[in-house]
């Protein structure tokens, strides 16, 4: 099964295109709807299923894969920042599945971004341990080893010198303080520095909308590890849900998770 659709849900918009899974590219136009403003699973399920409609033609009745910006554990979602807290605690991947009849992968879109690069991007082949951050309001990040998702890592939230690590080194600080890159980068040394020592990577991958702007801080940061930018940019998200469907089918979840059903009523 080479061509999959994958749709990225983040919290403006909610964006999908079928991807070639033999070169990554998309075989038609992404389309992008807006995150609705109340983005509950019942309003996200009807933006999806506009979606799935314009690409009936290209996707059949294949699986389909979706990123969230939230933690997803064997299909459930244990807490969300960026779309309503009505996800919190349902077992997602069965809720779109019921609502729309067609199976669902969820994956996390920092480690759907970190499957895209180790695939097709920056990382495309490592033989390794990869570890990609996102660099945004946030740190995201997604660690990969010889090609295999350890998922749901959290390495943003790791605590230095007393502070949530994303607090004093997300892009969005640099933003709200006026740091030069020059002054960001001291605490991106800190940071990484930090992450090195607790995970003796082979290669960082830095993603994230300022990785356009690579050259302008990622020189000044001294690390054993090789570093570089992400390359997949905004297809990151889509093909990286479309190849966790693809591993989906080949290596079926063999766990389950029991579900607190008064946790897991999205009808707010």
């Amino acid at each position: 099964m080479s061509i999959i659709l994958g749709i990225d849900v983040g919290g403006s918009g909610i964006k999908g295109a079928p991807v070639d899974l033999e070169t990554g590219e998309f075989t038609a136009d992404r389309l992008r709807i807006p995150t609705p403003e109340k983005s509950t699973p019942k309003n996200v399920a009807r933006v999806m299923a506009q979606i799935i409609e314009h690409f009936s033609d290209d996707i059949g009745d294949a699986p389909i894969g979706l990123t969230i910006p939230a933690p997803v554990v064997h299909g459930v979602v244990p807490f969300i920042a960026n779309l309503h807290k009505s996800w919190t605690g349902i077992h997602a991947e069965k809720f779109l599945q019921d609502a729309l009849g067609r199976s669902f992968t969820l994956v996390n879109d920092a480690d759907a971004a970190g499957l895209a690069e180790v695939h097709f991007g920056a990382a495309k082949g490592h033989p390794g341990l990869v570890i990609l951050t996102t660099l945004g309001t946030g740190i995201g990040s997604a660690i990969i080893h010889r090609g295999v998702l350890i998922p749901n890592a959290e390495l943003g939230h790791l605590e230095l010198d007393g502070h949530d690590a994303e607090t004093r080194a997300a892009s969005s600080i640099k933003d709200k303080e006026g740091l030069s890159y020059a002054e960001w980068a001291v605490r991106l040394q800190r940071y990484y520095s930090h992450v090195e020592m607790l995970f003796s990577p082979d290669l960082f991958v830095v993603g994230g909308g300022v990785s356009k702007d690579a050259d302008q801080f990622m020189h000044l940061l001294k690390l054993r590890t090789p570093i570089v930018p992400a390359v997949m940019r905004n297809k990151a998200g889509i093909v990286g849900a479309a190849l966790a469907a693809r591993d989906a089918i080949e290596h079926p979840d063999m766990l389950d998770t029991t579900v607190n059903p008064e946790a897991t009523d999205p009808a707010v």
